[in-house]
């Protein structure tokens, strides 16, 4: 088959773009005339995509105003989505009215960490523990060869992990307002390579990345040890207001949610939460986040009690909250602006943005579990989620 038209010299021009989409058209007999019609400069893309010919116009709606107490976000914040789900913005708008009218989320960010974890294979088991001796007595210079490739990333630790005559070292770095995945890989690969020239005894073979760092997937040592922002949103509903605005009681909530343990538990899924993905991906697409992450970032842990005055009290863990406030895909034209709404594009918003979106999690568990309680799940989808040709 014809290779895809590409320029050496200027690859990053509407023309090219163009000359992609008569190409494609051509070949497969489809149009692109929707994905032709784009504001981004091409300009700005480098770094992004590659093979640019348009762009995929997913529907931005917006939800709030949603009251935040936390320790970076505080205020009223009106949140965008971006998703083609009828009834979901809904959903989450009012799941923000009822913490409004509580008086507010209050949000934490408890842990940050992105890791790279490569794997070193030796003769047997006993070179491979002297090895992790030896990279305990060596921290401060392995620590100090990593952080040569970077002006923002910091090794704080490195766990380590054996099975046989393998040992997993991962490597526990904070990266700024970056996500920072590919800040950590070159970080560690350069620390690796200074660790290489040691002459390690027994060393007989070393890989960057061996699946220990899970990257893009769900695994239980990020969800025990995070990665990305380990982020927490709780919030206390009065019972009166759950009974205005949701038509449930505490009570009724509360048992529900152990039966959703209960299910999740014999399911065996990785999260006791009712559907953390759908607030997570919309503001992802919204604020030009890396939407793979969210196989690591929607697996969380819903917690509730009711309070010796009847009140709700109600709280989301994310353990794996990948977010950036700079680089990646946050600087193009729709995305930043989008982050611009919230006050998060740059530097020093990344624990900010992470606060926002745990917030827009912990509405959106209410909203539903409220609605399957109340019996209103299926009618709502009815009302705002119809759309068949």
């Amino acid at each position: 088959m014809p290779k895809i038209p590409r320029s050496k010299e200027n690859d990053y021009t509407c023309e090219m773009a163009a000359t992609r989409r008569s190409f494609i058209s051509s070949q497969t007999k489809g149009s692109l005339d929707n994905v032709g019609q784009y504001s981004i400069n091409p300009d700005s893309l480098p770094g992004n995509i590659e093979n640019f010919i348009g762009a995929a116009q997913v529907p931005i709606g917006v939800a709030g105003p949603m009251l935040l107490d936390g320790v970076e976000a505080r205020g009223e914040f009106y949140v965008p989505m971006a998703t083609t789900e009828g009834t979901l913005v809904a959903s989450y708008n009012r799941g923000m009215r009822l913490t409004n009218e509580a008086g507010g989320i209050q949000t934490t960010v408890i842990e940050d960490a992105m890791q790279r974890a490569p794997v070193f294979t030796f003769t047997d088991a006993r070179a491979a523990l002297a090895f992790g001796k030896w990279v305990t007595e060596h921290f401060s210079k392995i620590k100090a060869q990593a952080e040569q490739t970077t002006s923002v990333g910091k090794l704080t630790n490195i766990e380590q992990y054996a099975a046989s005559k393998l040992r997993w070292l991962r490597f526990n770095f904070t990266c700024g307002d970056a996500a920072g995945q590919n800040m950590v890989s070159k970080a560690t690969r350069h620390a690796c390579q200074w660790i290489l020239a040691q002459n390690i005894p027994g060393l007989e073979h070393f890989a960057l990345a061996a699946n220990l760092d899970t990257d893009k997937k769900h695994s239980f040592v990020n969800a025990l040890h995070t990665r990305g922002k380990r982020v927490v949103a709780e919030v206390t509903i009065p019972a009166k207001l759950l009974k205005s605005i949701m038509n449930c009681t505490p009570e009724a909530l509360f048992k529900q949610r152990q039966y959703s343990n209960m299910g999740a538990f014999m399911a065996g899924s990785v999260s006791n939460g009712a559907h953390f993905a759908n607030g997570i991906t919309a503001v992802f697409i919204a604020c030009g986040q890396d939407v793979a992450n969210v196989a690591e970032s929607s697996a969380g842990y819903t917690y509730s009690e009711i309070t010796s005055s009847g009140d709700y009290y109600f709280s989301i863990t994310i353990p794996s909250l990948i977010v950036a406030t700079y680089g990646g895909g946050t600087g193009l034209a729709t995305q930043k602006e989008c982050l611009d709404m919230l006050n998060c594009y740059g530097k020093g918003k990344v624990n900010k943005l992470a606060e926002i979106i745990a917030a827009t999690v912990l509405c959106g568990e209410l909203s539903l579990s409220s609605a399957i309680v109340a019996d209103e799940w299926v009618s709502s989808h009815d009302t705002f989620g119809r759309n068949r040709p």
